[in-house]
């Protein structure tokens, strides 16, 4: 008997944990395995169930039916196209198939539980034409949609005379649509023997992964399905996809990491030690630390590398002395205390290195690590310790503070060339592209010296161009509150407050 089961995302819990989608999603999730007249196949209602939870866990509403005769399985068929139609255009469609399914003549059939074949001729008569959902899904003139077949385990009617194709033919799509296939035209596809098929199993697996588009997501199921099955099966897509389609959406960046990835931006091209260390300064613990750290590596070894020296014109030298001048590398015991310390990030192991080795190949990056490693010991003691006084000790900062307090509407709807109204010296009176162009009023990165900060411009800091400064400015508008604005900056908070009016009013 055929089970029908419309998954749809109602909870309120639920809701509030989906990331938002721009367009309406629905799937028709297809799972037969109990046949009465042909062999049955275990694992295809659990890929159903499994690929119907998945997908409704991404912003689909789903529809999941298990072992369909033909007249239920050709009423869901039509039933997900009128659905699709209502939805519009901008609707993505999905078709999910785990079952039987054979080709005669080029045409693949999919089949139900009720199928049962003496003579190839009455094919069409008792399966259904896999071109069927592809008819559904072209009436409905949408974007998007995607079509993956996870069958041909094996042909259930190689007894039957002129029925004796392998796998599933290659099918014509109309524009807009992405097919899958668990295994290449004319080829077998395995059951699985852990309760779901290789395919189903990395598909499960690989849609969760944010941002990844359609064509990746699929490229990484059949480098899976590859290396599970040695190499015995390999999964087939064709598309004619003309949007980008991602399951899993990446999640929005707040205010401060789009701060932190502008300036990672202009790090990371970086040849200079000095500037990676200053972004390490700043961000020690965020999302681009561990980039960070292995470019400072490779920086800070390349740097302490010895120079090749031209050799001397005719100068002969004791052998002792060629040797004793020569450039040394970094001992086995002195890689191996390195790599200690770097396993373990301790202060403890770093300084193990620098007693061993005052003059090493990796001195300074040891004590580069030994500094930023106290900092964060520092930091940690002072918060736990009784809060700091509410007045702030530096004056610019106070001022600043004041500044934005009285600010208000003041510098809301300026354009990028409008002078600040507001905000004091040296921003007051100054557009955005002039402001930019000027050294900070304090400090970027606390306890920076001054021969670092006061005689560059803030442009020089950062990517800071008329698009950078509008998209950081939107994460303003966008957040849930004004942290990220009030927060200290070099040209103080009056600053933040004119780039989020701004770009409230779509950059000007």
């Amino acid at each position: 008997m055929m089970k029908i089961w419309t998954l749809i995302i109602a909870a309120a819990t639920l809701i509030a944990a989906q990331p938002a989608y721009a367009e309406t999603r629905l799937a028709l999730v297809i799972g037969n395995g109990n046949y009465t007249a042909i062999g049955a196949l275990d694992n295809t209602v659990p890929d159903a169930t499994l690929m119907a939870k998945t997908l409704q866990e991404h912003g689909f509403e789903v529809t999941l039916l298990t072992d369909t005769a033909q007249s239920d399985l050709t009423q869901g068929i039509s039933q997900f196209g009128r659905d699709l139609r209502a939805a519009g255009g901008d609707a993505t469609g999905l078709f999910y198939y785990a079952g039987h399914a054979v080709q005669s003549f080029g045409i693949n059939y999919l089949l139900p539980t009720d199928a049962a074949l003496i003579d190839a001729a009455d094919l069409s008569l008792v399966a259904v034409p896999a071109d069927a959902i592809l008819r559904q899904m072209q009436s409905a003139r949408n974007k998007t949609n995607i079509v993956i077949l996870d069958s041909c385990r094996n042909n259930p009617f190689e007894n039957v005379r002129n029925l004796d194709d392998n796998g599933l033919a290659e099918m014509n799509s109309p524009t807009g649509t992405f097919l899958s296939y668990s295994t290449a035209p004319g080829a077998v596809a395995l059951d699985g023997l852990d309760g779901n098929s290789p395919f189903t199993k990395a598909l499960a697996r690989e849609i969760p992964v944010p941002g990844v588009p359609i064509e990746q997501t699929f490229k990484k199921v059949r480098v899976s399905v590859i290396a599970e099955t040695a190499g015995l099966q390999t999964p087939w897509d064709t598309s004619s996809l003309t949007n980008e389609f991602i399951f899993a959406p990446k999640a929005a960046l707040t205010a401060e990491q789009v701060e932190e990835q502008q300036l990672w931006n202009s790090v990371q091209g970086s040849s200079d030690p000095v500037q990676v260390m200053l972004f390490l300064r700043g961000y020690p613990n965020g999302q681009y630390q561990v980039e960070a750290r292995a470019l400072l590596q490779t920086l800070m070894t390349a740097e302490l590398a010895p120079t090749p020296e031209a050799p001397p014109v005719v100068v002969p030298a004791p052998e002792a002395a060629l040797v004793a001048a020569a450039p040394q590398a970094p001992s086995a015991s002195e890689e191996e205390l390195i790599a200690q310390a770097r396993r373990s990030g301790t202060a403890t192991d770093y300084q193990a290195y620098l007693d061993a080795f005052p003059q090493g190949i990796f001195a300074e990056l040891a004590r580069f690590e030994v500094e930023i490693l106290a900092q964060k010991s520092d930091a940690a003691a002072v918060a736990a310790a009784e809060p700091a006084p509410t007045e702030p000790a530096d004056d610019q900062v106070a001022l600043n503070r004041a500044l934005v307090a009285q600010s208000g509407n003041d510098v809301m709807g300026l354009t990028f060339t409008t002078p600040f109204p507001v905000g004091g010296p040296p921003i007051e009176g100054l557009s955005i592209p002039e402001i930019v162009m000027l050294s900070p009023l304090y400090s970027p990165i606390e306890g920076l010296p001054e021969e670092l900060w006061k005689t560059q411009t803030c442009s020089s800091c950062h990517a800071w161009t008329r698009e950078a400064l509008c998209t950081q400015g939107k994460t303003y508008v966008t957040a849930a509150d004004d942290s990220a604005v009030s927060k200290d900056h070099p040209f103080g908070g009056v600053f933040k407050r004119g780039l989020k009016g701004w770009a409230a009013a779509d950059c000007p």
